[in-house]
């Protein structure tokens, strides 16, 4: 079916298929213009200096980082004894199981088992002797080496305490398809 405003193109015609030229809609061409002139601007703008680099960006972020850690101070851990008498709330270690599942499950398995990290169900460790200041510590420091960020400042002092307190409860465990020990073993 053609209409008054369809012309068709002389010789475009087959298998009973026949082309025609018609004009785009003007909401398509709107748009297609729009993005050609967002592209200079956005090229003018950074291309200039006055926009922020990707390396600029990332030295305003790792200084915003530094500012926020410094900002709370030193971190004073409480004896193993008390963080052990912590350990057994169940509501801690209710956000210690989400903290976990959120970021640490993608490298040490949602059944702590190690995939990428180790297995942090045995008696191996490779980093301290896995008592809940040494995890605290690891978790803190992240092991850059392995891969491990660092999650001082991202979390909260309580929220790597809980995630410590979850992975201490899951000592012996046990669970399948464990990944093979490694470091040195604890007893």
């Amino acid at each position: 079916m053609s209409n008054e405003m369809d012309k068709e193109i002389v010789g475009h015609d087959y298998d009973g298929i026949k082309e025609y030229d018609n004009p785009l809609p003007g909401w398509w061409l709107l748009t297609f213009y729009g993005t050609i002139i967002f592209a200079f601007i956005y090229v003018a703008h950074y291309e200039s200096g006055s926009g922020n680099s990707l390396k600029k960006d990332l030295e305003i972020a790792l200084a915003q980082i530094e500012t926020l850690k410094s900002s709370v101070g030193p971190i004073k851990l409480d004896s193993e004894e008390v963080l052990l008498e912590k350990a057994k709330d169940p509501k801690l270690l209710a956000v210690g199981a989400e903290q976990f599942q959120g970021k640490c499950a993608s490298c040490h398995g949602n059944e702590l088992q190690g995939l990428i990290g180790p297995n942090l169900t045995d008696n191996f460790w490779i980093h301290g002797k896995g008592t809940l200041t040494d995890v605290i510590t690891t978790i803190r420091t992240g092991v850059a080496d392995k891969g491990m960020p660092p999650w001082e400042g991202i979390l909260k002092n309580e929220e790597i305490q809980a995630l410590a307190s979850f992975i201490h409860s899951k000592y012996g465990s046990q669970p399948a398809n464990p990944k093979e020990p490694q470091g040195q073993k604890i007893e």
